[in-house]
């Protein structure tokens, strides 16, 4: 196998490599599979435009071509010309499934399933990495740069994974990486030899390894260190209680804000309805005049396993001033805006902000961030409701019977969320929900009967002591022994529900509160409740209360005719200090006039504490700017760096011929800069004339080495190997320099042999003119790519590199000489 043609195997090969780190991402993997195929037809199709040969950016088009074509045939063949050639209706239906694979990021939890929008966002973006790896490392002949996009692709997997096993996909893109640049290595000495850095330093003189390799050692572990940091930085996540107070059993990590995920809260539900004496944990003073559905919701769980449900990882973003319209509602329902104001009581920590749904606006003081889909929510950086007050304006969505019985068939984006059901479930489960709803007409119907099956003519007890149940029969012992409270009574209903076909989710908060004697609502500890909500395109998310004596029954669900009867379901529940209060409260003052303005409800006034304006923390926002300027100018550190080499030894060069004609009575005195005669700095004069002929030698040679970096920038790799005057030869002959150029670098070559070789070393004077003679005619004989790569990414900015190991490698020798010198017994001494 030739050099190149290993090499373009590498660089798919790394490319494949760091695309395992998506592996976790997505189930099932069968993408990869896909993926691997597709990326050896676009390495393949780079091979041959090579091979033909093509110039470089017709190589790269072609890839791009292929990549184009072979996409088309998979994701779009029934829009596209012969199902290959893309036209305008190609395109629109690759927007239109980009936009469903973001929504269906943003709504799953991780693994995702594989849509048809995730594969496309999954394999193109594998293809993208892959023909920008490609034409790096192998067009373009520069392995090096080609681990920014693979560090981009592993950095992004493991930002979003959350697993364990993050370090194994580390370690697979790494040694893609480094294969990749041993590669290039191994194909460049096959047609240069010793081509960066001359033999190989190591111990005592010893040959070591040659210069690609180790060069590829130093890019490859500064590359593997960066990645390593990168996942390490304080990403946003979200932890804390649901309901209790001890914020325990919801989240995972700091709190940050940008995403949430979730471990099952069904426990603290349970401790908070067993506790020994009910706790207050919420005050409550609203406008409307139906308190029997101010349910508070915290949280939807929608994510069921067979086991339990839990909410589904999701995304938050800053909190809007007015909320989207709840999903699903239509606007032929009958609703009303209502203001509640909530207080929570100090000590009451939850992370999760209840409130009435669906909610249109919230005024609260802190950090706090939006999830859109479940319309909470949710504290950022530690926020949480410990002695808040703040203000909720909701939607009171009052559906009748009929509406809800004509309701059509839900989306199908909707469907398939929300009517998954696992296989693990028990049969049992969809065939007595099938019995139970035998002669439904409609989903709303058998909504109605499951909601009676469980409240009244089930049979079933309320009972709070009973455990909560793991394993996929949980369900079915519930249904078995008729016992449980309101936990099992929404698993079993909305799990029925979506073997039915009818989306389904359980949300979890806090039933009506007890009125009191002021006007205000006091919500306790076990008023902790769960409950389902069933989807009904034209009305949204619509409230079912199974749960016997809990809760409130929902009036649509008693049909409106005349003639047609249920049986008498729960009513409103109380908590066990739900006698109202006689006792006069210090915000009792609603006059008669306010209860007409329906303006109560401004008793509790909205916290005003504090709590950093409710925006994104300024040592946040200085961190992000700091880690985007970083970002921003790592690419220029090349730049930077050559610019700066350049004016140093440029201006040394031209110090060091001044000083050769200087009387000795000025030497080591101060320039007229202020430099101290120490021999470190330009315009340094020395005294001493070994050290003058060293120092003329070094700055010769630094210009030297000046001018091979510029004709390396410009394409002509330095070979340390041949004399200067051969040296110089080969840079005027390959860059095909005219004759005043050309004597430019011959003078430079014959200024290095007489500081090497002659009797009495001297500096020569113009020499860094010489060096700028060069670099133009370089710049006049190179094409513009050319002409901006030697700017913006120097070849020679490779030493700098090479310049940190030999530090590194003196500060290491230098330390464990002093350690051995201290711990090594002077020769002198007795053993005691």
């Amino acid at each position: 196998m030739s050099g190149r043609a290993r090499l373009t195997l590498c660089s798919a090969a790394a490319t494949l490599m760091a695309s395992c780190a998506l592996l976790p991402l997505v189930d099932p993997a069968t993408w990869l599979v896909q993926a691997a195929f597709m990326l050896a037809v676009q390495s393949g199709a780079g091979a041959a435009a090579r091979r033909v040969p093509l110039a470089r950016p017709l190589t790269v088009a072609a890839q791009a071509l292929v990549t184009l074509l072979m996409l088309t045939l998979v994701f779009a063949p029934g829009q596209a010309l012969a199902g290959v050639i893309p036209g305008p209706e190609a395109f629109r239906h690759f927007g239109d499934l980009l936009r469903s694979g973001a929504d269906d990021v943003g709504r799953y939890a991780i693994p995702a399933p594989l849509s048809d929008g995730i594969r496309l966002m999954v394999i193109g973006a594998v293809l993208v990495i892959g023909l920008v790896v490609d034409t790096l490392a192998v067009t373009f002949c520069n392995a090096a740069p080609a681990g920014l996009p693979l560090l981009a692709l592993y950095s992004v997997a493991a930002g979003l994974s959350d697993g364990a096993a993050d370090w194994l996909w580390f370690l697979v893109a790494a040694a893609g990486y480094l294969f990749l640049l041993l590669a290039e290595g191994r194909e460049r000495l096959s047609q240069w030899g010793r081509v960066f850095g001359g033999s190989g330093r190591g111990p005592g003189g010893q040959p070591g390894p040659v210069a690609p390799v180790r060069t590829g050692r130093r890019i490859g572990m500064a590359a593997l260190g960066v990645a390593l940091v990168v996942p390490l930085l304080p990403l946003p996540a979200i932890q804390g209680g649901l309901l209790g107070a001890t914020g325990a059993g919801v989240g995972a990590g700091n709190g940050g804000g940008g995403t949430i995920s979730a471990v099952n809260p069904l426990v603290s539900l349970r401790d908070s309805l067993n506790v020994d004496e009910d706790q207050t944990v919420l005050t409550l003073r609203t406008n409307t005049n139906d308190l029997s559905d101010m349910y508070l919701r915290i949280v939807s769980l929608d994510d069921f396993d067979g086991t339990t449900w839990r909410p589904a990882k999701r995304h938050i973003v800053a909190v809007p001033d007015d909320f989207p319209a709840p999903t699903g509602l239509g606007p032929d329902v009958k609703r009303t805006e209502i203001t509640t104001r909530i207080a929570a009581v100090d000590g009451y920590a939850q992370d999760w902000l209840p409130m009435p749904y669906p909610p249109s606006g919230v005024q609260i003081k802190g950090n706090w961030r939006y999830e859109p889909v479940g319309m909470t929510l949710v504290g950022d950086h530690g926020q949480n409701t410990s002695g808040k007050t703040y203000q909720v304006k909701s939607l009171e969505v009052q559906p009748t019977a009929q509406q809800l019985a004509a309701a059509p068939q839900a989306p199908d984006s909707v469907r398939r969320d929300y009517t998954k059901v696992p296989d693990s479930l028990p049969t049992v489960v969809a065939k007595q929900a099938l019995e139970i709803t035998k002669g439904s007409d409609n989903d709303y119907e058998k909504a109605v009967r499951l909601q009676d099956y469980f409240a009244t003519t089930g049979g079933f007890e309320y009972d709070t002591q009973v455990e909560v149940g793991n394993g996929p029969n949980a369900i079915a012992r519930f249904l078995r022994d008729k016992q449980g409270f309101c936990v099992h009574f929404s698993f079993a209903m909305a799990a029925m529900a979506r073997t039915l076909g009818i989306p389904a989710r359980v949300a979890v908060g806090f039933a009506p509160g007890s009125p009191q004697a002021d006007g205000s609502v006091a919500v306790g500890l076990k008023d902790a409740h769960a409950w389902p909500e069933l989807y009904f395109e034209g009305v949204g998310w619509t409230r079912f209360e199974p749960t016997p004596t809990r809760g409130t029954t929902p009036t649509y669900t008693v049909p409106d005719s005349p003639g047609q009867t249920l049986p008498e379901l729960p009513q409103a529940s109380r908590s066990a200090d739900a006698a109202p209060s006689t006792a006069p409260s210090a915000s009792s003052g609603c006059s008669v006039r306010e209860k007409k303005l329906d303006d109560c409800a401004g008793v509790l006034p909205v916290d005003q504490s504090g709590q950093g304006g409710g925006g994104t923390p300024w040592y946040r926002i200085a961190a992000w700017t700091l880690l985007g300027c970083a970002v921003l100018a790592l690419p220029m550190l090349p730049m930077l760096w050559r610019l700066r080499r350049r004016s140093a030894r440029l201006a040394s060069a031209q110090h060091s011929a001044a000083a050769s004609g200087a009387p000795p009575g000025r030497r080591a005195k101060a320039g007229a800069d202020g430099a101290v005669a120490n021999g470190s700095g330009p315009g340094v004069l020395l005294d001493e004339p070994g050290e003058s002929a060293a120092a003329a030698a070094a700055h010769v040679l630094a210009v030297w080495r000046e001018l091979t970096d510029t004709a390396w920038d410009f394409g002509i790799e330095p070979d340390d190997a041949l004399t200067p005057r051969r040296a110089a030869a080969r840079i005027v002959r390959s860059a095909d320099l005219d004759e005043t150029a050309g004597r430019s670098v011959h003078r430079v070559a014959g200024a290095v042999e007489q500081v090497l070789y002659a009797p009495e070393p001297r500096a020569e004077a113009g020499l860094a003119d010489e060096v700028r003679t060069v670099r133009a005619a370089l710049q006049e004989k190179a094409g513009w790519r050319t002409r901006v790569r030697a700017v913006v990414a120097p070849r020679s900015a490779v030493r700098a590199l090479w310049d940190l190991a030999d530090r590194w490698t003196a500060l290491r020798n230098s330390s464990t000489a002093r350690l051995t010198a201290l711990v090594r017994r002077p020769s002198g001494q007795q053993g005691g």
